[in-house]
């Protein structure tokens, strides 16, 4: 039986947890955006960290206020779904590319636009926290589609919890309880 390499098993620890880390900042992120979480979002950014979002460009700090802004005007809900993640790891400073596919109830709540694109970061550990130092996103696809049937009902009357955009959200309930009401599709 061959020798444990402690020093390789402790590289190896040690990007398994970087890459979570990593990986958490960006879902956090998107869990900030759907909850209109100003505080989750921007724990997700360094002080001097920076956000570019087409011709938008703002400060971490500045971003959840900013992206708040943006969809609620324009839905009345948002989904952000990271899918595909790849990240390479240089000591402190890691780049990673998040696809991500976004959907948005639009005001009318009988339509819905679906976003692809990604997410392309530098992030770096400082202070022993992995936090977004810049970020780039792409848009890849934009679709319009019906989204009627969540007036129908059939929905209504399946008592499916309806997302919110704050902390009444069910995501925030704990210890989370079946005896607790919340918000339901055609409520």
């Amino acid at each position: 039986m061959d020798p444990i390499d402690l020093e390789r098993l402790a590289r190896d620890v040690q990007y398994l947890k970087d890459r979570r880390e990593i990986e958490d900042v960006v879902h956090r992120h998107a869990r900030g955006h759907d909850r209109f979480d100003v505080d989750l979002m921007t724990s997700c950014y360094h002080p001097d960290g920076i956000d570019e979002h087409g011709a938008a460009v703002n400060t971490g700090p500045d971003y959840g206020a900013w992206a708040n802004e943006i969809h609620a005007q324009g839905s009345r809900l948002t989904l952000h779904n990271i899918t595909s993640h790849t990240c390479e790891i240089d000591g402190d400073t890691a780049h990673a590319e998040s696809y991500v596919l976004v959907a948005l109830l639009n005001p009318d709540g009988v339509t819905a636009r679906f976003l692809n694109g990604r997410y392309v970061d530098r992030l770096e550990r400082r202070d022993g926290v992995w936090r977004i130092a810049l970020r780039r996103c792409t848009l890849d696809v934009l679709i319009q589609g019906d989204a009627s049937l969540m007036a129908s009902p059939y929905l209504s009357a399946s008592r499916y919890i309806q997302g919110q955009r704050d902390e009444t959200d069910v995501s925030y309930q704990r210890p989370l309880d079946l005896a607790v009401d919340v918000p339901r599709l055609g409520e």
